[in-house]
């Protein structure tokens, strides 16, 4: 049988406190394979298990940073505009024919502007 005294009792105490923490402290964007609750939920009713398996299979990759992408967003950190939640980011922009119209008529606006102020 085993013997939940000493030293093996704190250390699971404090691994299991700091999982409770570090789990109520991750964003939940960044939380891996399971929703945020639930992995609280797991580390509460089995402390033992349920922090080993946050440390390995449920807390962010180190050194990421950032949420994972949505289906529609893609990666472009040298533009900070580009990186907001929800973004539209068409994979091919042929297939965005009102944003290119858009685009050609701001262009000649601009263009006749120039023209009209020398």
């Amino acid at each position: 049988m085993l013997y939940f005294g000493g030293l093996f009792g704190v250390v699971m105490l404090c691994l299991t406190i700091f999982a409770v923490v570090d789990v109520i402290t991750t964003d939940e964007g960044s939380v891996r394979n399971l929703p945020k609750m639930l992995w609280l939920l797991l580390v509460l009713l089995f402390p033992l298990v349920g922090s080993i398996a946050w440390l390995v299979a449920g807390r962010p990759v180190v050194g990421t940073g950032r949420a994972r992408l949505g289906a529609y967003e893609r990666e472009a950190s040298s533009f900070p505009e580009y990186n907001r939640p929800g973004r539209f980011a068409a994979t091919n922009p042929d297939d965005d024919e009102e944003f290119l119209r858009r685009c050609r008529e701001r262009a000649e606006e601009q263009r006749r502007k120039g023209r009209e102020n020398q």
